[in-house]
């Protein structure tokens, strides 16, 4: 017989469910942890993320190159990790230098990262 991942009868607790309500309504930041999740849910802009935690910044160039992108897709998904928060950059003469924008980006793709590689083991 085939095992259902679902509740066979209804049962509530009011009291776990009203509290983890509460405190979802009252956090105002998940609008915007939705956004960053998006922003990395597109593979070449989490690829871009992962390479900036390799090395701590990157050329639009360099970016491109290692991703097999031309300058302009490449400065494309920079600019949305910038605008999301993620990323932000600097400009040195007619170079513009990415870096993530702090270490909480840098651990949230490692661990994702290390989440997967952790499930494929198990497979």
């Amino acid at each position: 017989m085939k095992e259902r991942d679902v509740c066979e009868i209804t049962c509530v607790d009011n009291e776990k469910t009203a509290r983890v309500g509460q405190q979802l309504e009252k956090d105002q930041h998940i609008t915007e942890v939705t956004k960053i999740f998006k922003a990395l849910s597109d593979e070449n802009r989490l690829k871009i993320a992962y390479a900036l935690t390799l090395e701590e910044e990157l050329c639009v160039c360099d970016v491109a190159h290692i991703v097999g992108a031309t300058t302009a897709t490449a400065s494309h998904h920079l600019r949305h990790l910038k605008n999301m928060g993620l990323a932000k950059y600097r400009k040195e003469g007619k170079l513009v230098y990415y870096s993530l924008d702090d270490d909480h980006v840098k651990q949230l793709i490692h661990i994702a990262i290390a989440h997967q590689e952790e499930v494929a083991s198990r497979e």
